[in-house]
């Protein structure tokens, strides 16, 4: 599956009990229809994620940040501390493509030989 969305906050790379590193971040999904009364509804949807590939890529996922990720999707259900039952999205990332505003493309070699390229993003804003 791919998904297309920004950085809501900049990655972070944690170690897990076993010494694995993964890359943490959260994107957001913009989308809008309009309903039958004709008005436009925006939706956003959030996906935390994951990638385990390499932790050199965190250097370059920073908030606001546009991303195009190839992967798979869990669901995931929970009952916080309060007792409310609580549900969100994962999505665990196998590829990552950045989409900047920059003029220049910027290529980061990870330690295991995958290119990451930063390529000029044509939305205006």
């Amino acid at each position: 599956m791919n998904i297309t969305g920004r950085l809501t906050r900049d990655a972070e790379v944690r170690t897990t009990s076993q010494q694995k590193q993964v890359v943490n971040f959260s994107v957001a999904i913009n989308d809008s229809y309009r309903n039958k009364q004709g008005e436009r509804i925006e939706q956003t949807t959030y996906f935390d994620c994951s990638y385990w590939i390499t932790p050199n890529v965190a250097k370059i996922l920073t908030k606001g940040s546009l991303v195009e990720l190839s992967g798979r999707v869990t669901a995931r259900a929970w009952t916080g501390n309060d007792g409310e039952a609580h549900a969100g999205l994962n999505f665990h990332t196998s590829q990552i493509k950045l989409h900047g505003g920059s003029r220049r493309t910027e290529t980061v070699q990870a330690t295991t030989g995958t290119s990451y390229k930063k390529t000029e993003d044509d939305l205006p804003f």
